[in-house]
């Protein structure tokens, strides 16, 4: 079968048959894609017939402007929260998170281990020690600075324990 049109375009040497066997190809394969859009568009259907159940205009106005004054509540709340931990942290780093303590005995005629050294620091290793030294005469306190898990005044043995139980988290003596 011989076309002018075909000849006119090129194509006058190939058999019609191959041409309407693409032409059938390319209408199967439009075919599916309408039938996925259908369905698609089916489902969106669906979702959109829920959405919209006993709503009109205003009502669905209303429910939009809830939804958006939610949102803008949300929002702020998150803002809030997000400076009050800001805040909380700031006051969390200098307030005293480390604490070491050593009981021991001051002097060999007393017994009980009724003396101490507590070393509170915080987050920076900054803080104070608390001496305590029981006698027969009486009890005696004495605190001393700590700057970087360190202190100007010398330490005594005991101290020093309780700053190294304090900065490394150990807090107590296994007694």
């Amino acid at each position: 079968m011989n076309s002018n049109l075909l000849n006119s375009l090129g194509f006058g040497t190939i058999d019609i048959g191959w041409i309407l066997l693409g032409l059938l190809a390319v209408s199967i394969v439009l075919l599916i894609l309408i039938i996925i859009t259908f369905v698609q568009i089916g489902k969106l259907k669906k979702k959109y017939l829920k959405f919209m159940l006993g709503k009109d205009g205003a009502n669905l106005e209303k429910d939009i402007m809830t939804l958006y004054e939610d949102n803008k509540f949300m929002k702020l709340s998150i803002d809030t929260n997000r400076e009050n931990i800001k805040e909380l942290s700031k006051k969390h780093e200098s307030a005293f998170q480390k604490v070491g303590l050593v009981k021991y005995d001051a002097f060999t005629e007393m017994g009980g281990k009724l003396s101490f050294a507590l070393a509170l620091l915080d987050e920076r290793n900054d803080g104070f020690i608390i001496n305590s030294v029981h006698s027969s005469d009486g009890c005696y306190s004495y605190t001393k600075r700590v700057k970087d898990g360190d202190s100007q005044i010398a330490l005594s043995n005991e101290e020093k324990v309780a700053v190294e139980r304090a900065v490394n988290g150990t807090a107590f003596d296994n007694e």
